[in-house]
């Protein structure tokens, strides 16, 4: 079984394989899994520390693997202006959900109530599932949350 304790902080051309993951996983600090080519894997990290998508991990073989996202059910709420999108992410926001912000589009796990919030400002939902990425927190580090490839709705 593979095993990773070391995550690295930029990229490498030698990317021996990869795991696809949901949020709920890669928010874990023990995961037991199978990496895409189908190698068990048991990976340790240290809480409060999720894994990014696109992140590389190292296991103590020395074999690289990216950190993919699953596409899983979420709902993405998409405006047409900015006054009302920006009223929907205050409210979500208040109710300490977790959201992945693009520009005119916000995006969390199915809610009805949610929906309903976001229709009654005018956006359109769409549930088509997709990478969830939401915001890690304000008190969180900035960059974290953000990397350079986009998942527009």
């Amino acid at each position: 079984m593979l095993q990773v304790f070391e995550r690295l902080d930029h990229s490498h051309d030698e990317i021996g394989d990869s795991i696809t993951l949901d949020h709920d996983t890669r928010k874990k600090s023990r995961i037991k899994s199978v990496t895409d080519n189908g190698a068990d894997i048991a990976i340790f990290m240290q809480r409060g520390h999720p894994l990014l998508v696109g992140e590389i991990l190292k296991t103590e073989c020395g074999l690289l693997l990216e950190v993919k996202g699953k596409a899983e059910d979420v709902s993405t709420a998409v405006g047409s202006d900015w006054l009302n999108f920006s009223k929907v992410c205050y409210h979500l926001g208040n109710r300490h959900t977790s959201l992945q912000i693009g520009e005119l589009w916000v995006r969390f796990k199915p809610d009805h109530v949610l929906e309903e919030l976001a229709e009654n400002y005018g956006l359109s939902i769409n549930n088509m599932p997709a990478i969830f990425e939401p915001e890690n927190g304000a008190y969180g580090a900035a960059s974290q949350g953000h990397h350079s490839h986009s998942h527009d709705s």
